[in-house]
């Protein structure tokens, strides 16, 4: 392999871990580091990672173009081929890169396959990817960003949201998303903003577009911050603990939530089942010199003497509202297992109810846009467990997020909610009316 071809011979590979073997992002990501070690450079690393995931984010499109730019489709045995060209197109079309190097580069590594058949495709790979470059403008705004949803979540989302909020769903997902950082409470939200170069938002957390290398920035080694999503800080808000309050999190790691609800000086227990992520939770937690009990254990077995009057359940769920971050969730997912992950909330839900004394306010959230993970489970929890109620969420409990709050009472962030874009979570509240 020839070093100019390195980062696009590791962007393939990282393409195809994630299409062909089906691994999630990150972990395909890890690989191909391991993979090709030394070979790349931390400016190649990067440059890997945004082709990746910049192609995933447009896949349906690039391949709409693929085959509006074929007579004859490209077979599945040619996999290897379709994913040069997705790569070429995503570097012409998205990332600015020289039309002589993306096309040039696709070509011979088309040229270095084993299989012949493949090899020969080189013609067709250079005759592709000449045309997008000279119909540059076409190409750009001919396909629709609904190529990229899946037909099922398509589906689901229409249902659910309208055609027309779909469709600012799925051009919201075509950006990259900045990060956003969560702040202790006695850090001044205005000031933090300008040492980390980014906004203040309306939720008091800190965007900034580009950061580099997360730990090398101001604050990360005194505990100032965490990174979360704006949207992934509601529930924990919503929940209303005060001060000495003791609060359950479920499903609590890697722990954004918990370290939001300790920093407030409430005891936070904290469960979860996995071993290595309960870990990493208590590795953040001792970087913001933050404390919270770590319990390992199933959430939907657990039981405690101590009583919570909060709980917040963080469900497992199809991780649909994290599209902007992880654009290979809408492949790796599908309605079974949809139908699957819902019947664990179901349990979960159940055990939280169990464990939440009257008066006790429960949070449930999902990152999901899926109805089945959202407003249906609630309401078949509210149809079959008549000493819970729901505690509406009022417009004036969320400024700047009005248009999250549903009429009843619960919450949906959708991508397009803010300028920049924010994750997609379902959030509602409940209170324990009766033992």
């Amino acid at each position: 392999m020839a070093n100019d071809l390195i980062g696009r011979w590791a962007a393939l590979a990282f393409l195809e871990k994630i299409l062909d073997d089906h691994l999630p992002l990150d972990q395909a990501f890890d690989q191909t580091c391991r993979q090709f070690g030394d070979k790349l450079t931390a400016q190649d690393r990067g440059f890997v990672r945004h082709l990746g995931t910049t192609c995933l984010r447009h896949l349906g499109q690039l391949d709409a173009m693929i085959n509006h730019c074929t007579e004859k489709k490209i077979t599945g045995k040619q996999k290897v081929v379709r994913n040069i060209l997705r790569l070429g197109i995503t570097q012409l079309l998205h990332m600015q890169v020289p039309a002589h190097a993306a096309v040039n580069s696709a070509v011979k590594m088309t040229d270095k396959q084993k299989d012949s058949t493949d090899r020969h495709a080189k013609g067709m790979v250079n005759a592709i990817l000449r045309r997008i470059d000279r119909e540059h403008e076409k190409f750009s705004t001919r396909f629709s960003p609904n190529l990229n949803i899946p037909k099922w979540l398509q589906e689901n989302w229409k249902a659910r949201f309208g055609a027309e909020e779909c469709e600012k769903i799925a051009i919201a997902l075509l950006d990259e998303p900045p990060l956003d950082f969560s702040l202790k409470p006695d850090c001044d939200g205005a000031e933090w903003a300008d040492k980390l170069g980014g906004i203040l938002l309306a939720n008091g957390s800190v965007r900034v577009q580009k950061t580099g290398i997360v730990k090398n920035l101001a604050g990360y080694d005194e505990g100032v911050w965490w990174v979360q999503d704006m949207a992934a800080s509601l529930p924990a808000t919503l929940l209303g603990a005060k001060p000495g309050d003791r609060v359950l999190e479920l499903c609590a790691a890697p722990g954004g939530k918990t370290a939001q609800t300790a920093a407030k000086g409430c005891l936070v227990t904290a469960v979860d089942r996995s071993e290595r992520r309960q870990r990493r939770l208590q590795e953040n937690m001792a970087r913001l010199n933050l404390e919270c009990d770590v319990v390992t254990s199933d959430a939907v077995t657990y039981q405690s003497e101590q009583a919570f009057n909060y709980i917040l359940l963080d469900a497992p769920c199809s991780s649909t509202g994290t599209l902007r971050r992880h654009p290979d969730v809408s492949r790796a997912r599908g309605p079974k297992d949809i139908a699957s992950l819902a019947e664990i909330q179901t349990r979960l839900l159940d055990a939280a109810v169990a464990l939440l004394p009257v008066g006790g306010i429960l949070v449930y959230c999902v990152c999901s846009m899926q109805s089945q993970e959202g407003p249906e489970q609630i309401k078949a929890l509210l149809d079959r467990n008549g000493t819970v109620k729901r505690q509406e969420i009022t417009l004036g409990e969320l400024p700047g997020f009005e248009r999250a709050c549903l009429d009843t009472g619960d919450v949906q962030t959708l991508p397009h909610h803010s300028a920049g874009g924010m994750d997609g979570f379902f959030i509602s509240r409940l209170k324990k009316v009766s033992a």
